[in-house]
């Protein structure tokens, strides 16, 4: 069963999961910045390299607006650590092995690929304020060009 799709005001799932390091982040820790978590279905493919790649370029102006970004998927944190290493990536990315974290914020469900259906992650984009409150929810958006949209929408 997969939550309700969030919206702008609503309160952001909280969550604790492990990072590529094997260090737990926690989202309510980080209350009083803004946070970009974004879902992602495999590390290590082509458009969910792309996309961390944007953030890691985008990195030093988001933090500069007081923006931390997460990224996460199913994948464990060895894997992430050979993402990071390979991509020189410097966003956190976080493990969701167990896909509950996803399905919280309903970025799980229904794809079509090729034209087959399955399940799976659905790429998406949270922007959570300083309350903890969802302040943009994005489901369904491109890896290539969106960080770009993004920073244009945030004003960084």
């Amino acid at each position: 069963m997969t939550a309700d799709r969030l919206a702008p005001g609503d309160q952001a799932p909280d969550f604790t999961l492990t990072d590529d390091k094997g260090e737990q982040v926690t989202l309510s820790d980080l209350v009083g910045q803004r946070v970009v978590v974004y879902f992602y279905p495999a590390a290590m493919t082509p458009g969910c390299t792309k996309q961390a790649c944007d953030f890691s370029d985008s990195i030093d102006a988001l933090q500069a607006a007081g923006i931390t970004v997460l990224g996460i998927s199913p994948d464990q944190p060895e894997k992430l650590a050979k993402f990071r290493e390979r991509d020189g990536l410097t966003i956190t990315l976080l493990s969701d092995p167990d896909k509950a974290v996803v399905q919280s914020y309903a970025a799980y469900g229904e794809k079509k690929l090729y034209g087959k259906v399955f399940e799976g992650v659905i790429r998406s984009t949270f922007v959570v304020d300083a309350k903890g409150l969802v302040e943009k929810a994005m489901y369904n958006v491109k890896a290539s060009g969106h960080v770009a949209k993004l920073r244009r929408e945030l004003g960084v």
